[in-house]
């Protein structure tokens, strides 16, 4: 039997090319399509599918959101993420939701379908970038720890905070990280608190004085 699949992504285009690459697959049934969280809760609770591959940036509610909802109100169907967002609070926060599986955008259709196989079966699935990541962490080689420069704050911020020491705006970071320029903003914002920095030009004057912002 082939392995019935919603595809939730915002991106219309993005979507018509996961179609174009997996509907002449005959393990793979494509089901429904949604473009924002709220329509994937729908089509979920009407479709009963086997797997939903989901992108984590939407409008709306969030894909970690989504997952949450789908692990918890539908145990049966798998949430397997496919995302630009490779930092690890992005990562670890869709495996703590319920995430079956974790691949970038980029990967191959191949290895998307191997993925969607595997996760339908009950398997868990990381694409190899991911996977060296987790094993860094449950190896305690991450980036983070009481060793790394404000250990307060998370990879993700460690490495926005680095980018504006860089001499990066937000706009720039946003493009860098593949992340809204809204979240990027509430990042930078949080972190000034963190690290109990007045402005931007304190956290980079003491980032710097940290050995961050180095290109």
């Amino acid at each position: 039997m082939s392995v019935r699949v919603l595809l939730v992504d915002d991106h219309p285009i993005f979507r018509e090319g996961l179609v174009a690459a997996l509907e002449g697959e005959p393990t793979v049934e494509i089901v429904g399509e949604a473009a924002t969280g709220e329509e994937a809760l729908a089509q979920v609770a009407r479709l009963t599918p086997d797997v939903v591959l989901l992108d984590l940036a939407m409008p709306g509610m969030s894909g970690i959101e989504v997952t949450r909802a789908v692990a918890r109100d539908h145990p049966a169907v798998r949430v397997l993420v496919l995302t630009m967002q490779a930092d690890d609070e992005s990562l670890f926060a869709a495996v703590r939701a319920g995430a079956a599986g974790y691949l970038l955008k980029g990967a191959h259709r191949q290895e998307v379908l191997r993925a969607v196989g595997a996760v339908a079966d009950g398997e868990a699935v990381f694409g190899a970038p991911v996977a060296s990541r987790i094993l860094a962490q449950l190896t305690g080689q991450g980036t983070g720890g009481a060793d790394a420069p404000f250990p307060q704050l998370t990879d993700r911020e460690r490495e926005i905070l680095d980018l504006v020491a860089q001499g990066l705006g937000n706009q720039a970071i946003a493009a860098r990280m593949h992340l809204a320029p809204k979240t990027v903003r509430n990042n930078v914002s949080t972190i000034l608190q963190k690290v109990q920095a007045a402005d931007r030009g304190e956290a980079i004057a003491r980032a710097r004085s940290l050995g961050m912002g180095r290109v």
